[in-house]
């Protein structure tokens, strides 16, 4: 098994879109990049800590590569806002990848330097490539967020239509 922890807005969409990927295992939402030890979910929504909300994505290379998961990454979030995913605005919403060393380093930006050449956003990405840092696992009530609240107001108008988009191309 491998992981990858990527940051595409909030970490309730992100969560729910791969969780519904064949060969992920494990999804777990959580904070990632910042200087407060132990951040609690209110800490990281005031923006002082540097956290961004991110997802430890763990899956088995034999039947998902990294490269499918980073196109499903880059299609089900806008790579091309700073700081920002439609309403949800803050540097904790930034488009992130966390990396491990220099050879993970320059895969992602290969990755991304041919989406720029192609053009494929309509603009430029603007997501940021971070040495990876300790991961803090979200609070309980982050995790599957939404099959937990289906009838949330947010997981309706914002979550369900990603994640049926997503079922529908794939």
């Amino acid at each position: 098994m491998k992981s990858i922890i990527l940051g595409g807005g909030c970490f309730w969409c992100t969560e729910a879109i791969f969780k519904y990927v064949y060969g992920v295992d494990h999804v777990i939402p959580g904070y990632i990049g910042g200087k407060t030890v132990n951040p609690s979910y209110e800490q990281v929504c005031s923006e002082t800590t540097g956290h961004a909300e991110a997802v430890k994505i763990i899956y088995d290379e034999n039947k998902v590569n990294q490269n499918k998961l980073l196109t499903i990454f880059f299609k089900t979030h806008n790579p091309t806002t700073l700081n920002r995913q439609g309403s949800d605005v803050g540097s904790q919403y930034r488009s992130v990848i966390f990396y491990e060393d220099d050879i993970e380093l320059k895969s992602f930006m290969v990755f991304i330097d041919k989406l720029n050449q192609k053009n494929t956003y309509g603009a430029r990405i603007v997501t940021s490539l971070e040495q990876k840092t300790k991961f803090y696992e979200a609070e309980e009530y982050h995790h599957n967020y939404f099959e937990k609240n289906p009838l949330n107001g947010y997981c309706n108008m914002v979550i369900r239509p990603k994640v049926e988009k997503f079922r529908n191309e794939h």
